[in-house]
């Protein structure tokens, strides 16, 4: 069926749902507003409408209107992964292209090409373990993941298969064993890797209840037997130490939270002991109520140890050192009066919301040491700081970031305290120190490689030892983004570079405003908006940014709005402009064309022919810089570095303004440019490095800015060079200088 013919069939804006299903989608927006941030409930309505009626004739092994199950897999995406509400239309359609008549195109068309994605991501992995061995989890991660354009299919996954296990007993006994054991190999542990605890422990427990159902019944029932004498024995545990939290004046929340059943069976079979001899069936959680602390939390540790002995063996600090994935608590284990022992976890809400979330990565605590599960916590820590930070406008970045963590082989580093990193092959200094801390490798400003300074930029080897200098403020260089390879480098800086395109743009805005107001011209957003199309931007927000980066003259933009306010009228409408057009500014390359010295060039050293060239603020290129020149939207051209941010993103999207250009032989002028001197804090510093400026080099220097903090000195200077060769031999002198790490370009 052709995609006219599915949208005529399906006319999902008309269609009006019957009294049963609009309850089912009422319940359905409901799981969404609670649990999500924000939903497009009109997209949520039409596809569950489309999910009823492609599979309204279709039935479950329960009897029961197979819609009723992709329903069941959004509500589980909705609250328990918790994501966007793509993923919510995603998980209601994720069967239809593979099991009705509706087809990629047609969901492409009703929805967009997020969710087309998605879907045909869960239909190519759909049939992968019918051929394949179940048991080997770690190959399967890999292909699942390979075959995915979007993480959000792996995830659909879960809940998919979440929801086939709850329901699983509708099944013949041997599919539910094949079933329940591919889970419990699979999916199980993915879930955990993925840090989605609790999703983890319900698969666990499903696939015991369908493996060994006596066993599983067993347990529980224990569970239940003994459910009203725990609650009794947690309310007389608390009921002392309750007290004293309520005189100073806690705010608090008392859980009795049971271990799953499959952990508790798990343990007793390790431990071959009887489930009576099992003494730490459930955890006593004490969650302390905004807006207390950590500090509060040692404060209530304080008088829980005045009325119950502490083990100390069992005693973790989770908060001081958190785990790997960010998880924080305080674990302690006491005994009672009777000889009863009590585990006891004390956290603050956010702490437990993290926890609660599948954020927190029990692994070492539940699963046992070694280095597996320290290679698998770090896999769900750098997952965590992936689905942490979505970024609904780079997916095709995310993938690309993901694939490359996942799949590059790996080096192996150490701190200067000899801890080992684990990092991908191709990482520099800059993914190290990101690795450590986001902060330290925001105010990264050097390296030592094996006790001795190195760049930044510099690849890794096999058993490195890396020291980061930070400095005290942030220290992110766009052009980074070439040098590193881990997601967490890659995800911050590129953010910085949205940072610092939205304050070019603000510096923009200023420019503009304050000539309007010399000018004695308002104009409203809306008709600004009007011209910034004329001059074929998309918004105003583009257009300031030009602004600021000097790509366009503010005057020719005020005349454009002195126009408009007369006329009423913009270009197209009648008005004329003093912008010049496509045709105009191809002369102007024409003309730069014909001055060019070689043919190929424009040669730079002052204004040729009608040619005039200004050099760009952002990278303040010199003699002997590669450049590019672009041409600007009145004609002028602007000169970049050809390595600079803003000139890489003006050849990707504006490539036909590029020229090329080249410096002359000899240019009489002086240029302004700024290093930066990192080194150790001492006495006469300052002195010297001027000395060297002055003295040895007879080089003029602007202006001097120094800042010091934990002992360590940065300086930036600005000084006056011919060229790129007098800038070297700068950097190369101040280097010599007593104390001094690194000496840098600065931008």
């Amino acid at each position: 069926m052709d995609k006219i013919t599915a949208i005529e069939k399906y006319n999902l804006d008309e269609y009006i749902l019957e009294t049963t299903q609009q309850q089912d989608l009422d319940q359905l927006l409901e799981v969404c507003r609670i649990h999500m941030d924000s939903v497009d409930e009109d997209m949520v309505s039409r596809a569950f409408k489309l999910c009823y009626l492609s599979h309204k004739d279709g039935k479950r092994a329960s009897g029961e209107p197979y819609y009723y199950h992709p329903v069941e897999v959004a509500k589980i995406v909705a609250q328990e992964i918790n994501i966007d509400d793509v993923s919510v239309v995603a998980a209601l359609l994720h069967d239809t292209v593979e099991d009705t008549e509706v087809e990629l195109e047609d969901i492409k068309f009703w929805f967009g090409d997020d969710v087309a994605v998605i879907i045909d991501g869960v239909t190519k992995i759909a049939g992968v373990f019918k051929s394949r061995d179940s048991k080997q989890a770690e190959a399967f991660m890999k292909l699942l993941l390979s075959m995915a354009e979007d993480i959000r299919v792996i995830l659909i996954k879960f809940a998919d298969r979440l929801h086939n296990m709850r329901t699983i007993q509708h099944l013949r006994r041997e599919k539910q064993i094949k079933i329940a054991s591919e889970t419990m190999d699979l999916y199980a542990p993915l879930a955990h890797r993925f840090g989605l605890f609790n999703i983890k422990n319900e698969l666990e427990d499903l696939c015991f209840k369908a493996i060994d159902p006596t066993s599983f019944k067993f347990v529980a029932r224990k569970l239940r037997e003994k459910k009203e004498s725990r609650e009794l024995f947690i309310d007389e545990f608390m009921m002392p130490v309750g007290r004293q939290l309520i005189q100073q004046n806690f705010k608090f929340e008392i859980k009795g939270r049971p271990k799953h059943i499959y952990s508790i069976y798990k343990k007793m079979q390790r431990q071959q002991k009887p489930f009576e001899e099992i003494y730490d069936l459930f955890a006593i959680r004490i969650i302390l109520e905004t807006p207390h602390t950590k500090e509060d939390c040692w404060r209530v540790y304080s008088i829980i140890t005045d009325w119950y002995t502490p083990i100390p063996e069992r005693f973790r600090d989770f908060i001081s050192v958190p785990k790997a994935n960010g998880y924080q608590s305080l674990h302690t284990t006491v005994i009672t009066k009777q000889g009863k022992k009590v585990e006891v976890q004390i956290r603050t809400r956010r702490m437990d919301d993290i926890a609660e979330k599948g954020l927190a990565a029990h692994w070492k605590y539940k699963e046992g040491e070694g280095e597996g599960s320290e290679t698998l916590d770090k896999f769900v820590n750098w997952v965590r700081d992936v689905l942490d930070n979505p970024r609904p406008d780079s997916t095709t970045d995310f993938v690309k970031d993901f694939q490359l963590n996942l799949y590059q082989d790996e080096i192996y580093v150490f701190t200067p305290k000899g801890e080992l990193r684990t990092l991908p092959k191709g990482a520099t200094p800059i993914d190290f120190a990101f690795e450590i801390h986001s902060e330290i490798g925001e105010r990264a400003m050097a390296a030592k490689v094996n006790g001795k300074m190195a760049p930044l930029r510099q690849k890794l080897k096999n058993g490195d030892q890396v020291d980061i200098i930070t400095g005290n403020k942030i220290n992110l260089n766009p052009d980074w983004m070439d040098d590193v390879v881990t997601h967490k480098a890659k995800s911050r800086i590129r953010q910085f570079i949205k940072q610092k395109r939205r304050k070019v743009a603000e510096e923009g805005r200023e420019i503009w405003e304050k000539r309007a107001a010399r000018g004695k011209v308002e104009i409203t957003d809306q008709d600004l908006t009007k011209i910034a199309k004329r001059f074929k931007y998309e918004s105003t927000q583009g257009l300031f940014y030009d602004l600021g980066l000097g790509s366009l003259d503010v005057n020719i933009l005020f005349r454009e709005v002195k126009k408009y306010k007369s006329t009423g009228r913009i270009e197209g409408e009648g008005a004329e402009t003093t912008t010049k057009t496509e045709e105009e500014i191809q002369e102007t390359y024409i003309s730069a064309a014909r001055a060019m010295g070689d043919g190929k060039s424009l040669i730079l050293n002052g204004e040729i022919s009608d040619v005039k060239y200004t050099y760009a603020n952002c990278c303040s290129p010199i003699p002997g810089d590669n450049v590019i020149g672009f041409i600007s939207r009145n004609g002028d051209v602007k000169i970049h570095r050809a390595m600079c941010n803003n000139a890489q993103h003006l050849m990707k999207t504006e490539g036909d303004r590029i020229v090329d250009v080249k410096w002359a032989r000899n240019i009489d002028n002086k240029f302004l440019v700024a290093v930066r001197v990192i080194g150790e804090d001492r006495v006469g510093m300052i002195n010297d490095l001027t000395d060297v400026l002055s003295k040895s080099l007879s080089t003029n220097m602007k202006s001097i800015n120094v800042s010091s903090d934990e002992g360590m000195f940065e300086g930036i200077i600005t000084v006056y060079v011919d060229g790129i060769s007098h800038l070297n031999k700068i950097m190369k002198r101040l280097e010599k200088v007593e104390g001094v790490k690194n000496v840098l370009r600065y931008e």
